[in-house]
């Protein structure tokens, strides 16, 4: 019985998609079971250059079935779109189950995403405007719809009217706009809830039936173990835990069925959106590195903004996949470094006059640290075409063995491309 975490140490951007897009061939189910459509899983596959925000990454294979999990935040739209688009494009159509547990992300969700980053300013929080924090916020105030609401005109009724009393307020006396009315935010519902009814249904008894039969599950995480809320630099942190403890809750799985956890390190850094970013790169260093970067340079597969870029970061990559509790590292995005004579990395943290190197300080300190930089040998070749880690250039074999001591995690695969067959099993 394997159940595999697909999850991500760092700040997201590490490459989840392609890995959960590379592993889907041999399973049977991929599992979304957090976050929302706020964040990108870039795919490059015999179909084209996809970015996936709401659809699991295993659409592109026939066989598998994509599941929703009642943990994620649903944007039915953006699935409905996403979908659309797939087919439009010659990808056969996906198989796809929806939970009738999970919550549907409302349009009054992004609306106050998107005023309160507009009244907060340069004091934002870098948010991507898809309603994610709203939409938590209503989760766990329990204001939330769920995706069977939509199928009961009454209760449905009676739940938007409990979710916008206190709404319509703050979006007259707060915002200075019109009020929203439960009726006409009903009847878009409705047209949601007919396009998606043919994929609703109980994910959790069809997850827990495969795990007993022994089918190979994916779970797919969004973002990074740094933008958790409990345990990431919060508050530059999204609203559900992007940690692979959380998997089964959000999958509806039992906590123990989870085998193995792969942890998605990117051999430097990079982040979308604020927060500290202790070896990030400024000027020309970081223009060049964000060019050369991804499969197009380093912009979000979402909204666009160039990434912030830095060295491979030690101290935050460990504390990472400690969170994870990685039983193996995928190394991403190695052949981008193929241009450096040297190639710096982060190995520890100065602070106050301390040298932290086995701990990851909390966010009222970061802000202060600086990064302790080391040099490694660079191999200034093209390695996008090897396919066995022996023939890898020897500066980038130990550039490699450097990761995995620095984390104390086993590289189990090296991406040294975007596309799906760039990969090297270690």
């Amino acid at each position: 019985m394997t159940v595999t975490a697909i999850v991500g140490a760092n700040w997201g951007d590490e490459g989840k998609g392609k890995m959960t897009d590379a592993l889907a061939g041999n399973s049977s189910f991929v599992v979304r079971y957090q976050g929302g459509s706020n964040a990108g899983h870039t795919i490059i596959n015999g179909y084209g250059k996809f970015a996936l925000h709401m659809l699991p990454s295993g659409v592109f294979y026939p066989n598998i079935m994509n599941v929703i999990g009642p943990g994620t935040a649903l944007d039915v739209d953006v699935l409905l779109r996403e979908r659309a688009e797939l087919l439009a494009r010659g990808v056969p159509e996906p198989r796809i189950r929806v939970s009738d547990r999970a919550q549907i992300v409302l349009p009054v969700h992004r609306l106050f995403d998107e005023l309160e980053e507009e009244r907060l300013g340069e004091a934002g929080f870098g948010s991507t405007k898809r309603g994610i924090a709203p939409f938590f916020a209503d989760k766990y105030a329990k204001l939330g719809i769920q995706v069977a609401d939509l199928y009961d005109e009454e209760r449905l009724m009676q739940r938007l009217e409990q979710s916008l009393a206190a709404k319509n307020v703050l979006l007259v006396q707060l915002y200075n706009r019109e009020p929203i009315q439960a009726r006409e935010l009903l009847a878009q519902l409705k047209v949601q809830a007919e396009k998606l009814l043919p994929y609703v249904c109980d994910t959790s008894s069809l997850l827990h039936d495969a795990y007993r039969k022994g089918e190979s599950i994916l779970l797919e995480g969004q973002l990074g173990a740094l933008r958790d809320p409990d345990h990431g630099i919060y508050p530059y942190s999204t609203s559900s835990s992007t940690l692979a403890g959380y998997a089964p809750i959000g999958a509806g799985l039992p906590p123990y069925a989870i085998t193995r956890i792969i942890a998605v390190v990117k051999a430097y850094s990079s982040c979308v959106g604020a927060g500290p970013f202790v070896s990030e790169l400024h000027g020309a260093e970081a223009d060049q590195l964000r060019r050369l970067g991804g499969d197009a340079g380093e912009f979000g597969a979402l909204t666009g903004r160039p990434r912030r870029m830095g060295w491979f970061d030690a101290v935050a990559s460990r504390y990472g996949c400690m969170l994870q509790g990685a039983t193996e590292v995928a190394l991403t995005n190695l052949d981008v470094l193929g241009y450096l004579d040297e190639i710096p990395v982060c190995t520890g943290y100065e602070l106050d006059g301390e040298i932290i190197e086995d701990s990851f300080p909390v966010t009222a300190k970061l802000n202060g640290a600086k990064p302790i930089l080391q040099r490694l040998p660079g191999w200034r070749s093209d390695i996008s075409q090897i396919r066995r880690f022996d023939e890898l250039p020897e500066a980038a074999q130990q550039y490699v063995r450097f990761v995995e001591a620095s984390i104390g995690v086993k590289v189990g695969s090296v991406s040294v491309g975007p596309n799906r067959e760039q990969l090297i099993m270690c």
